[in-house]
């Protein structure tokens, strides 16, 4: 027997949408961690920017390799659910990626450009370009699959303090 799913609203996909935005920034531990900041969020793609800092480096001024490779994750991942259609579901994995890095990852920033270039009924793909210093130091493809709801889908997420973005704000 197959449940049918229920139909949302506009202004329920919007509110999803915007809900997995601020997870992004302020609801997922690494991303705090890191320090990441959404500037772009939209169904035509994301844009995401990771601050450098000696903590995520290999070598003095250069970003770590495995970092890159997360950003590369949290955007094209993030591409997808951007865009889509929350009556398919919520619950977000990866399923695979590959990452071809091009030149050191060398600058203040590295600012990953992720756009869904195929969705499908379960699986969805997203290529994502991460610049640094104006040029391309790396790219990537990100297969991603979406089923079932995932827990907690419009709970509030706590707001941070940006000096110390792993601990959020409480009131006193």
């Amino acid at each position: 027997m197959t449940v049918a799913a229920r139909t949302l609203t506009d202004l329920e996909q919007r509110e999803r949408r915007e809900w997995f935005r601020a997870r992004w920034e302020r609801g997922v531990a690494f991303n705090r961690y890191c320090r990441l900041r959404v500037t772009r969020w939209d169904p035509d793609g994301v844009e995401i920017v990771l601050p450098y800092t000696e903590t995520l480096s290999a070598h003095e001024g250069l970003f770590h390799g495995g970092v890159v490779s997360a950003l590369i994750d949290t955007a094209g991942a993030g591409a997808v659910i951007a865009g889509h259609d929350f009556t398919k579901g919520s619950r977000l994995s990866t399923v695979s990626m590959s990452v071809q890095y091009l030149a050191p990852a060398r600058g203040r920033e590295a600012v990953a450009y992720a756009r869904c270039v195929r969705r499908g009924r379960r699986l969805h793909f997203a290529d994502v370009d991460v610049m640094t210093d104006g040029r391309i130091c790396a790219r990537g493809q990100v297969v991603v699959t979406i089923s079932g709801e995932r827990p907690g889908v419009g709970d509030p997420i706590a707001h941070v303090d940006p000096v110390d973005p792993i601990e959020p704000l409480t009131e006193e």
